[in-house]
């Protein structure tokens, strides 16, 4: 394959995971990016608040990089932006939502000297030699684009997240006859999300949550309201305000996330509030509970969200109590069950009644399901297919989809965090593999390894044992101690005094007068009383022997 005339797909994330999305083209001397997203620590994490895709190969070659497109503004889209910025400080492109999202992230970061140009759907960018167009999509946030890039091998185009609403909210269908005529131009690749790909038939439209919230607004008439959902499914917010008007009720917001989505949101236009309809969550106590709605973040029962806080009885501003209904307009991201769970728990303890997914249908998906996917590749008719946006499971069935309706299995792949794909007019393959993973963030910082979780789990399991002696320059004797700080693990009185004897006996096995440095008797005492520890209680704490001369 000559690598002059192959255009290098390289994935960084988002592939073998939900989440943290992040795929780079690179044709000689041109790079750019698709997305940079994070995702969110599971239990095995304690500690870590993000994670990012690893971009040291982007920061090798910054030089190459000619810019970062956008495909719309939810998190496993966009979050990672503001680290990635602080490294490689190119353009980045993208809708007007989208781009007020990610610029509130960037200020409270504070991160300087970022180039952020809007542009619409339909418009088209050009970056080095390649050449990309914006399409519109129907998603759960405004501003969703497909991108079909024209590059020196033929169009790649990338699905975005999307589905097919024939009844959008803001009247704005996905661009159909848009997507057929590129498909007759010719597609080479098709990159395309896989999240609902086991979900067989059609995506509902985000209308059939309208009329739900619409029966249970009129079925709570004499009841307070507390919706949660997302904070950036701006329809969803669209129709809980007009239903809000409708039904004569004040509504406030709750939690910074959905505070900062409004306010972009109605700043670009994507939010319309009729006048005086919203009041602040600090003055819902002036109003009667049939006059209120509340709308809150914590849909998936994150710990510091506003309705976790409120199950909780942890939430000055709302106080839940029996003349509550809590919607919970939003379906559990794997992983959160648990969570959530515990959340509706809580709240029933509090007198409130809850409605979620599994009783009626208060939640769409904006992903595409089986027939909406077969729609896109029919449309398109790729020459090679990669599926992105999903585990493993997922691109497996979205290649068997793909076979199904006609693709050769010679002409699609599936890729791994860290691949690069080498793609000509003709051919497609597995390259070179590039450094890549996850970057733990955790407050500021900015781990590239996982000896940082390893560690910290280790602490959560085992528990930490601090050992520490003093003994004498002169003569070797131990002077003081040994003392022991045992935290996390169950030891005994009599277990602790073995072990002190246990360091005791390791030091005078030392002649410590001779000994150039301490590493080798304070590697001895680890040794020495683990092994005790593990036969004594099974655990292996982690243990650091702390021994100085006087």
């Amino acid at each position: 394959m000559n690598n002059k005339k192959t255009l290098k797909v390289r994935f960084l994330g988002g592939v073998g995971e939900i989440g943290k999305n992040m795929t780079a083209l690179e044709y000689g001397k041109d790079i750019i990016i698709i997305d940079a997203g994070l995702t969110f620590p599971n239990a095995d994490m304690p500690g870590i608040d993000l994670l990012i895709p690893d971009i040291s190969y982007l920061v090798q070659n910054k030089d190459k990089i000619r810019g970062i497109v956008l495909t719309h503004g939810h998190e496993d889209h966009i979050g990672g932006l503001p680290y990635v910025l602080k490294e490689i400080n190119v353009p980045v492109y993208g809708t007007k939502l989208t781009l007020m999202l990610l610029e509130h992230k960037l200020i409270e970061q504070k991160v300087a000297g970022y180039s952020l140009n809007c542009v619409k759907p339909s418009g088209v960018v050009k970056l080095g030699c390649f050449s990309v167009e914006f399409v519109h999509v129907n998603h759960s946030i405004p501003g969703s684009c497909a991108l079909s890039i024209t590059t020196p091998v033929g169009i790649v185009y990338h699905s975005g997240d999307f589905k097919v609403d024939l009844t959008p909210i803001n009247g704005e269908m996905i661009d159909i006859p848009r997507i057929s005529e590129i498909g007759k131009k010719g597609v080479t690749l098709l990159l395309c999300e896989s999240t609902n790909v086991e979900q067989e038939g059609y995506t509902m439209s985000e209308h059939v949550v309208g009329e739900t919230l619409d029966r249970l607004f009129a079925d709570n008439a004499r009841r307070r309201l507390i919706v949660a959902t997302f904070a950036t499914n701006v329809h969803r917010l669209q129709q809980i305000i007009n239903l809000a008007e409708k039904h004569k009720r004040k509504i406030a917001f709750s939690g910074r996330s959905m505070l900062n989505v409004v306010d972009a949101a109605t700043k670009v236009g994507e939010i319309d509030i009729p006048e005086n309809l919203v009041v602040d969550i600090e003055k819902i106590k002036n109003y009667a509970d049939k006059d209120l709605v509340i709308v809150s973040t914590g849909s998936q029962g994150e710990p510091m969200s506003a309705l976790t806080r409120m199950a909780a009885g942890d939430y000055n501003q709302v106080q839940v109590g029996s003349n509550d209904t809590i919607i919970i307009s939003a379906s559990p991201i794997p992983g959160n069950e648990r969570s959530i769970y515990q959340v509706i728990n809580n709240l029933y303890r509090k007198g409130a009644e809850v409605v979620y997914k599994s009783i009626t249908k208060i939640h769409v998906s904006g992903h595409a399901c089986q027939e909406e996917l077969k729609i896109l590749h029919t449309l398109l008719k790729p020459k090679f297919f990669i599926p992105v946006h999903g585990e493993y499971r997922h691109l497996k069935k979205h290649c068997r989809l793909a076979k199904e309706i006609g693709m050769k299995e010679s002409n699609m792949l599936i890729a791994d965090i860290g691949d690069t794909v080498e793609v000509t007019p003709r051919s497609i393959r597995k390259g070179e593999k590039i450094q890549s993973g996850t970057r733990y963030i955790d407050g500021l910082s900015i781990d590239d390894s996982e000896n940082v979780v390893r560690d910290r789990k280790h602490l959560a399991e085992d528990g930490l044992m601090v050992a520490v002696c003093c003994v004498s320059e002169d003569t070797g004797e131990i002077v003081q101690g040994p003392d022991i700080i045992n935290k996390g693990s169950i030891l005994s009185d009599a277990q602790i005094a073995e072990a002190k004897n246990i360091i005791i006996k390791t030091i005078n096995s030392f002649d410590v007068k001779s000994v150039g440095d301490m590493s080798e008797i304070r590697n001895t005492i680890r040794k020495n009383l683990r092994n005790f520890i593990i036969k004594k209680t099974k655990k292996s704490p982690m243990i650091i022997p702390v021994v100085t001369e006087v």
